[in-house]
């Protein structure tokens, strides 16, 4: 995939997150007119951090519940990786993930868990 401008990686999360019946949701933060700090705020008592830099590609979704990580994804240090929900401390090698996958992968994971 091509790299994602800023106001197309905004107008994704938008669709996505609007589309979803899990998602309460968002506050959008653009710093300096370049990076996208993003808090989805979930229908349970746990929230989505996302954070998008167009300039250099770096992307990170964390789910967090508990004020911990629970499951997450990014692009830092050795490319695309996840951390999961078993061991959000490990770093398993993917490709890439986009928003929507990674929100569906937390909606299912929601509706396993019955909430």
């Amino acid at each position: 995939m091509a790299r994602l401008t800023l106001s197309q990686f905004i107008e994704q999360l938008r669709e996505r997150c609007d589309r979803s019946d899990r998602v309460a949701g968002y506050d959008i933060r653009v710093l300096d007119n370049a990076v996208l700090k993003t808090r989805v705020h979930l229908s349970i008592d746990a929230f989505i951090d996302v954070y998008y830099n167009p300039t250099n590609g770096t992307c990170s979704y964390t789910l967090v519940q508990d004020k911990r990580r629970i499951y997450g994804a990014d692009n830092a240090f050795i490319g695309w990786h996840t951390h999961p929900f078993e061991n959000p401390d490990e770093h398993r090698l993917c490709d890439e993930i986009l928003f929507h996958e990674f929100l569906s992968t937390i909606e299912q994971w929601m509706s396993k868990k019955g909430h």
